[in-house]
């Protein structure tokens, strides 16, 4: 069976050369945010610290335990190693605040229209009460109603009274 050319067009599907370089995205931006949430406390800076003045010491100082004479240059390399792995995970770690602040405003403005939505909608149903209201007649005017027509009725009997005296 002779093997098909592969087509550069079309991506490979699951199956990689590299089986062993799968990960789990979300693992590894956990992994990272943890790092950069402690890289940037005042411990990880006041242990960095202790731990470069002790290297220093013991290099300037102890004379049998040099391992990294004056220059410092495995010192160096240290920060160096550190520097190259840190702004990777930073950046990775502020990717996905980026993207879960993406998603709250998204959140956040559905919220918004939805309350401006249901604010409308008592709005109109408010005027609509108040219309409705201005319309029917209140207790005070069927009050004032009712007197009008008793006393309009007690003149007319007293009228028809002062005409007719016997009845």
């Amino acid at each position: 069976m002779a093997d098909t050319p592969q087509r550069l067009d079309v991506p490979r599907g699951s199956s990689s050369r590299f089986g062993f370089l799968r990960f789990n995205p979300d693992a590894v931006g956990q992994f990272a945010e943890s790092i950069a949430r402690f890289l940037g406390t005042g411990r990880f800076l006041a242990v960095q610290t202790l731990i470069v003045l002790i290297w220093i010491g013991l290099n300037v100082f102890a004379v049998k335990l040099r391992w990294d004479p004056y220059p410092f240059i495995l010192l160096n390399l240290a920060f160096s190693t550190q520097a190259a792995y840190a702004a990777p995970l930073i950046l990775l770690a502020q990717n996905r605040q980026a993207d879960r602040d993406r998603v709250q405003a998204e959140e956040d403005r559905a919220r918004a229209a939805q309350t401006r939505a249901d604010t409308e909608y008592v709005a109109r149903e408010l005027a609509a009460l108040r219309v409705a209201i201005g319309e029917l007649a209140t207790r005070d005017f069927i009050r004032g109603e009712l007197n009008r027509m008793s006393s309009d009725d007690g003149d007319e009997r007293r009228e028809k009274r002062r005409r007719d005296p016997v009845s």
